[in-house]
């Protein structure tokens, strides 16, 4: 003997009472990334030539505007040489310290 077939018959509908809802929009805000400031900062252990010398190689700056940010990190104790967006603002300190100077990630709106 086999079992009674317990399938519906086709063309049925289902006993369930189901609601369409309208399909909602999220809004998506896009904010511009503002740029963050990578900072060098004035250490006693790194000769003034070799800052320069980083900052050529890091930046690909000239030899006098290299100079000119070395001095301001030698006169003031720090130098914004960067204004860039997050991750290549990290990329950047992160590759500073690796030639061994003192380097930071700040918001602008913190500088002053």
């Amino acid at each position: 003997m086999t079992p009674p077939d317990r399938t519906a018959p086709r063309g049925a509908r289902p006993r369930t009472k189901t609601r369409t809802l309208p399909a909602t929009q999220e809004r998506t805000e896009v904010r511009p990334a503002f740029p963050w400031n990578v900072v060098v900062w004035d250490d006693p252990v790194n000769l003034m030539s070799y800052v320069v010398y980083v900052f050529q190689r890091l930046f690909g700056w000239d030899q006098q505007k290299a100079t000119r940010h070395m001095l301001e990190v030698h006169q003031q104790g720090r130098s914004v040489v960067a204004s860039v967006q997050r991750e290549q603002g990290e990329f950047y300190v992160q590759r500073l310290h690796g030639y061994g100077l003192q380097a930071t990630l700040e918001r602008p709106d913190a500088a002053a």
